[in-house]
């Protein structure tokens, strides 16, 4: 039974990964074409969308130069898709740890399609200057003057996807990741 679950991961995983970019890059789209470059709407008092874009990783920082960068990331991309290969043909790892490096997979290439691309498309950049589309903004604790105080940062579905995928391999499927990459003799 097990086996061929693993034989129908050639088509599922990269069909999964498809469905998750095209959620983010849905909703990327959407803020671009219907909101002005800093306009916010609140949802919910500790939710607002609010378009941002960030030319840099995460959280704005900038340590190479953003070609590097794009590029840098799309190796990555290919990298983990070499090692979900692994995963899943050669090594039959579980399926939930699978599903993890998938999230990661797919965040990667939502943001990676950004800076490709959003640039030309919207015509402020050349090809693989573009910014990453952020909207999604928590601000959980606020001061008397309306002030957030706790969680600034506005993020999209691709980060939320990278980085639940990380918490989670951290919390939960460490010997998982420490299995795959041991060498085997």
């Amino acid at each position: 039974m097990q086996s061929s679950v693993y034989k129908h991961l050639a088509w599922v995983i990269p069909l999964v990964i498809v469905l998750l970019v095209v959620l983010d890059q849905a909703l990327k789209l959407y803020i671009s074409t219907h909101f002005a470059l800093g306009e916010s709407v609140e949802v919910l008092p500790f939710f607002q969308l609010c378009f941002v874009e960030n030319n840099g990783m995460a959280f704005g920082m900038e340590w190479m130069p953003k070609w590097a960068l794009t590029f840098f990331r799309i190796a990555m991309v290919g990298l983990l898709g070499y090692y979900m290969y692994l995963l899943s043909v050669r090594q039959h790892a579980r399926l939930s740890y699978i599903a993890m490096i998938v999230l990661v997979t797919a965040g990667a290439i939502g943001n990676i399609i950004d800076c490709v691309f959003y640039g030309q498309l919207f015509g402020y950049a050349p090809w693989f200057y573009g910014r990453v589309v952020d909207m999604l903004y928590f601000p959980l604790i606020r001061n008397a003057a309306g002030e957030t105080l706790f969680f600034r940062p506005v993020f999209n579905v691709a980060d939320s996807y990278i980085t639940v995928a990380v918490f989670a391999i951290i919390l939960f499927f460490r010997r998982d990741l420490n299995d795959s990459l041991e060498s085997k003799k």
